[in-house]
């Protein structure tokens, strides 16, 4: 499995190189003045990178499913439960107002509200990560 992943990860860093060296020979200005050029040098290189995306997305997900059920699931759920508590949380002490955006579209009531959830949500899980960092230096401190 080790060999297939080196080898696929150096196609894909030789056929990003080729195509990220036909863009700089394109130059930027041909590229900005001619669609047909945009599109003949930069798609074949979105592409690349959207199956690298793709592939990447996949083996997370194939992997963190399978850890899921060959871990320990009690520990899993509780974590899970965890961050489903925090999400709960932060949407409860949110509010929500309908805003004005600057192409003219307004953001819904509902959609400012989950905005606000989701920086609220940060913050939590940050001040958590801090405190975390924080508790396992002082353990170290204090073990030694």
């Amino acid at each position: 499995m080790n060999k297939i992943v080196n080898i696929l990860k150096i196609i894909f860093g030789v056929l990003g190189a080729i195509l990220f060296v036909r863009i700089l020979n394109a130059g930027d200005d041909a590229i900005e003045a001619d669609a047909a050029m945009q599109s003949s040098v930069l798609n074949p290189f979105m592409w690349v990178s959207y199956i690298i995306l793709a592939v990447t997305i996949l083996i997370v997900l194939f992997f963190s499913i399978k850890e899921i059920f060959t871990g320990n699931v009690k520990k899993t759920l509780l974590s899970l439960g965890s961050f489903v508590l925090i999400i709960v949380i932060s949407y409860a002490v949110s509010s929500g107002v309908e805003t004005p955006m600057r192409d003219g579209e307004v953001l819904s009531e509902s959609g400012s509200r989950w905005v606000s959830a989701g920086l609220t949500m940060f913050y939590i899980l940050a001040a958590l990560a801090i405190i975390a960092m924080l508790l396992s230096s002082v353990r170290k401190i204090l073990t030694r």
